[in-house]
């Protein structure tokens, strides 16, 4: 991928890839039979659903969002029945799009140590501060635990992106759905793409992943997006076995661009008495000297 990103094309191919979702008759339009020449809903009936003329859908489907309203963007985003990080993504692609709009703003790769103090002192759980190019940038104990099978690539920083897609057979094993994991990996990316299409490292990831894998370029023509906020995670850890996870992810406000990820399980039960013994394998691994840097 090239160390540019072209944003009318971003806006192009993510408004035609959710508008080829949509039938017509899941927003109540005819289909007028069986033969249609484009697959979901023809831009006349975007432009139809969203209030807009079509000269003007036209416009912004072929990349140009400058200008758009507010009130458009969510007409727009109702007609091609957006979920809720789409909507937010195409928020992004015109936010750069207007005029001034196309500042870079660089992605923090460091850690504040006071925000590393707040991970040491979190000793029951995992936990990891991230960028949005998923850059595993500090852990607490229990995260470099869990995260063993990663951290043993000594590229740094260490990388989920770069786990799933370029390291196949060790990212099968550790995710229990990998295809799951993997499709998040590329759907946040897109996200974080469309907030900052000027990060060079972003778009020297994205070109990395695309040239290594096949997947990678699959799901990446998808122009499926993603927020990374909660939910579960199942893995296969080496030490400990399956071991089924919830997890949080919070952005930190002082530090713009990082996220906070905390895993838990549940207490009482059988993930809880594994967590219990990944700890206890941490701590022998500090000791023996064995702790891998992030």
């Amino acid at each position: 991928m090239a160390a540019t990103l072209d944003l009318r094309t971003e806006i192009r191919e993510f408004l035609r890839s959710r508008r080829a979702r949509v039938a017509p008759e899941m927003v109540g339009l005819p289909a007028y039979g069986s033969r249609r020449r484009v697959e979901g809903l023809r831009r006349e009936e975007v432009a139809l659903l969203a209030g807009v003329s079509v000269e003007y859908y036209v416009r912004i489907e072929r990349g140009n969002l400058s200008g758009t309203s507010e009130g458009v963007l969510d007409a727009l985003a109702t007609a091609l029945q957006l979920n809720d990080a789409e909507r937010d993504h195409l928020g992004h692609l015109a936010r750069r799009s207007a005029p001034g709009g196309r500042r870079h703003c660089e992605p923090t790769t460091t850690v504040r140590p006071g925000l590393q103090e707040v991970l040491d002192a979190i000793t029951g759980a995992p936990a990891l501060i991230r960028n949005g190019r998923h850059d595993l940038l500090a852990m607490n104990h229990l995260g470099r635990a869990l995260y063993s099978p990663l951290l043993a690539d000594r590229r740094r920083p260490a990388n989920t992106a770069r786990f799933v897609y370029l390291h196949p057979s060790e990212a099968e094993a550790f995710f229990v759905d990998y295809d799951h994991a993997a499709r998040n990996a590329a759907a946040m990316l897109r996200m974080e793409v469309g907030r900052n299409p000027h990060d060079q490292e972003l778009l020297a990831l994205v070109g990395e992943l695309s040239a290594g894998s096949a997947l990678f370029r699959q799901q990446w023509a998808s122009q499926d997006v993603r927020v990374h906020g909660h939910g579960s995670k199942r893995v296969n850890h080496p030490v400990v076995g399956l071991l089924d996870l919830n997890f949080e992810s919070m952005d930190l406000p002082t530090d713009p661009g990082l996220q906070l990820n905390l895993y838990t399980v549940t207490a009482g039960g059988p993930a809880a008495d594994k967590l219990a013994l990944l700890a206890s394998w941490a701590i022998q691994e500090t000791m023996a000297g064995g702790r891998a840097a992030i």
